[in-house]
């Protein structure tokens, strides 16, 4: 059995266009809670995308790592920011949990890409699908 090597599709971290928004909203008082999270996002916020899997790695220091395959996703949603330059995406996972990914950069290309593979995912066969038993 051969064995597909991972491709990475996106690595990197947040939309830089979010901080110099935010930091610029941090002028203000009502801006500041929104630059602190940008500041928190551009440091520790990291996305990896590949042809098998999507990782999040994210929190206070880089902490909290989350791994999801395609074929646990059921729905992607997003919504544009920046005026379309950056996006936030929520993979909505089968057994309802949702994963987001702020300030995502090419957000539509990234869309398409996991869209691909989760249409990919669904169209294979399965151990779980096995036709024929007897009920």
């Amino acid at each position: 059995m051969t064995m597909k090597s991972e491709e990475i599709f996106y690595e990197g971290g947040p939309a830089k266009g979010d901080l110099i928004v935010n930091l610029f909203a941090g002028i203000t008082l009502i801006g500041l809670p929104f630059m602190v999270g940008a500041v928190v996002r551009a440091l520790w916020l990291r996305f990896k995308i590949t042809n098998r899997r999507v990782s999040i790695t994210g929190g206070w220091l880089g902490r909290d790592k989350t791994q999801v395959v395609y074929n646990q996703i059921s729905e992607v949603r997003s919504i544009p920011r920046g005026l379309g330059a950056w996006g936030d995406m929520v993979l909505v996972l089968k057994d309802g949990a949702r994963l987001e990914m702020r300030s995502l950069p090419s957000f539509r290309e990234t869309e398409k890409f996991i869209l691909a593979r989760i249409n990919n995912a669904s169209s294979k066969p399965s151990s779980e699908n096995v036709q024929g038993f007897a009920s």
